[in-house]
Formats: structure tokens, sequence, C-alpha cells
């Protein structure tokens, strides 16, 4: 379950119907998605094949394909991040750059940990989103943000998309960000 961490105060917010709120009154889509229906031989494989890849949409496909109608996301892939990602530091760096979208940026975790931080309203400034398997977000478009791992350092996602080329990064300088 995702938990949140305020990064002016250090508060933390936990239990889903919490933490749902909070990112309500933020303007971000939260959701769950059954975990244990991933197929057992991939809780915590990070390494994966295009079949195995295919396995997780088919067993996601549901819950895709409502979230797609709902929100008009038109494709939708599977990415898989560990330290035996080749090149991973250099993904994380551009990762962990503050960046905003024209569309909204959406991740349903499968397995593994990853962390979203978030640009909220004036008074909370920045918060971190703890996320693991079964949660499911959306932070909406043009707003700043970025995506990284945890201290695991292992995660599988859906992501979804509107436009056929992805998401376009757009980096920010924010002071505020600390």
């Amino acid at each position: 379950m995702a938990e949140i961490r305020i990064r002016s105060t250090n508060e933390r917010i936990s239990g889903e119907e919490n933490v749902r709120a909070f990112l309500d009154n933020q303007e971000v889509l939260y959701e769950h998605w059954e975990a244990s229906k991933l197929p057992a031989e991939l809780h915590n494989k990070f390494v994966l094949s295009d079949e195995e890849k295919q396995t997780i949409l088919s067993t996601y496909d549901e819950e895709i394909r409502e979230l797609a109608a709902r929100r008009g996301y038109q494709i939708w892939d599977v990415i898989s991040l560990s330290d035996a990602t080749p090149n991973i530091e250099e993904l994380l760096k551009k990762f962990e750059q503050i960046h905003t979208h024209t569309e909204d940026e959406i991740r349903g975790i499968v397995s593994g940990r990853g962390i979203f931080i978030i640009k909220g309203d004036e008074e909370t400034g920045y918060f971190d989103v703890e996320l693991e398997a079964g949660d499911v977000i959306s932070v909406p478009e043009n707003r700043a943000h970025f995506f990284t791992l945890m201290d695991n350092r292992e995660i599988i996602a859906v992501r979804l998309f509107i436009e056929k080329d992805g998401w376009v990064a757009t980096n920010l300088e924010d002071p505020a960000f600390a």
C-alpha cells in the first residue's frame, strides 16, 4: 500500500483511505490493482523477456482496458528496472530530473517498489509517494514531478500513454525542490 511523506514537514500519511484522500486533494489519481494476480514466477523477477512482459499485460488486461477507456489511453507497455538493467545509473539520472509532460504520467506497479516525487499545492510543496505492488498512480499533465527507484532498486510497472510516442519530458529547474 502506498505511503506519502511530505518533504517540508516529514509528516507521513498511510492507510489506503488517507492516501487516497490526500492524493485526491492534490488532483493525483490513486487506485489499487490486485497484486496477487501476477503469476508467482514473475513476482521477484526483474529481467523480463518480451513474452513475460506480454504475460503481465494479459494478466492485467481487464484493469488496463478499463482505465484506458476512462482516461483516454491508447497504448501501454511494461517497464522493468533493476541493477541488472543496462545503463541503470544513466537511466536513473534521466528519471531523477524534475519535469512535466503534456499528458498525465501513470504507473501500475506490479512488482517491486518505486517512488514519485510530486509538487503539490502551494501549502504542501513537494511530497513523496512510495509505491508497491498493486498501487496505481497518475500524475496530472503539467505537474512537476519525477519517478525513481527506492532502496531495493527493483520495479516492474505498466505504463499507459495517450500519445503513441509516449511522454515527452520538459525538464524544470525548481528552487522550491529540496
